[in-house]
């Protein structure tokens, strides 16, 4: 009787974790993602404390804007380790967690009035719009760093769409499940009947944790992608977006 206790409690105690640490990130305002008012935080943020609780651990978010939230991570004197979601792409500040799942990244545009790109450059005899200091493909970022791809910039997702539902662009970058929350949205959703995203995906993205390229930040990329591998993240991203209705 009294061995058996002792064999359990020696389990546990190999099991859980001696000490709990808190992950403390910074993110944005990104449905369905992520968002301080959306249920558990968001999709991502969802995945993401699922994988530290696998292992023992908590997480911390705190919401910026976009462009703060990185540079917040990014100061000698930040508290945060860093932020999520992101794209990766190439970087010496931040290194990157594995996949918290895909971001299907295509073109918003009207449903009379689609256009047509059978390659990357024939995108630019249009005007597209983008969302500022967002990362979109490493394609069409060459093209609008050179100057050949004409865009506008934009602070946000939904000033995007507003933009090319009245005309004045013929296209707009925009992740899927974000267009489709946007206009789920009771204020927007007369839009779904005028816009689609275009039949050719510009990317099928992956989103990740950017973690500071640290010492301490490293540490975290390691107990976070153990905690990852216990859990199962699609499950958790599909779950979610099948909560998002457009339309009556």
């Amino acid at each position: 009787m009294f061995k058996f206790s002792g064999v359990l409690v020696l389990s546990i105690f190999w099991i859980v974790p001696l000490h709990a640490d808190t992950l403390k990130l910074t993110s944005l305002h990104w449905p369905p993602y992520s968002g301080s008012q959306l249920t558990e935080q968001g999709a991502s943020i969802a995945i993401a404390r699922a994988a530290l609780n696998a292992v023992g651990h908590e997480l911390v978010i705190e919401f910026y804007p976009w462009s703060r939230a990185v540079r917040l991570v990014g100061r000698v004197d930040s508290t945060y380790n860093g932020y999520v979601p992101a794209y990766s792409y190439p970087t010496e500040r931040f290194i990157f967690s594995d996949s918290l799942g895909t971001s299907p990244l295509g073109l918003v545009e009207q449903q009379m009035n689609p256009i047509n790109w059978p390659k990357l450059a024939d995108l630019n005899q249009y005007t597209l719009g983008v969302v500022r200091d967002y990362v979109n493909t490493a394609g069409l970022d060459s093209m609008i760093k050179q100057g050949i791809q004409q865009v506008e910039v934009v602070n946000s997702d939904e000033h995007n769409i507003k933009k090319v539902a009245s005309g004045r662009i013929k296209a707009a970058v925009v992740d899927v499940h974000v267009l489709k929350y946007i206009l789920s949205r009771s204020d927007l959703k007369p839009l779904s009947d005028k816009l689609q995203i275009n039949k050719k995906l510009l990317e099928e993205k992956h989103l990740y944790i950017a973690f500071k390229n640290s010492l301490e930040g490293q540490k975290w990329r390691e107990t976070f992608n153990r905690g990852l591998a216990q859990i199962d993240a699609k499950s958790i991203l599909d779950r979610y977006m099948a909560t998002i209705t457009v339309g009556d």
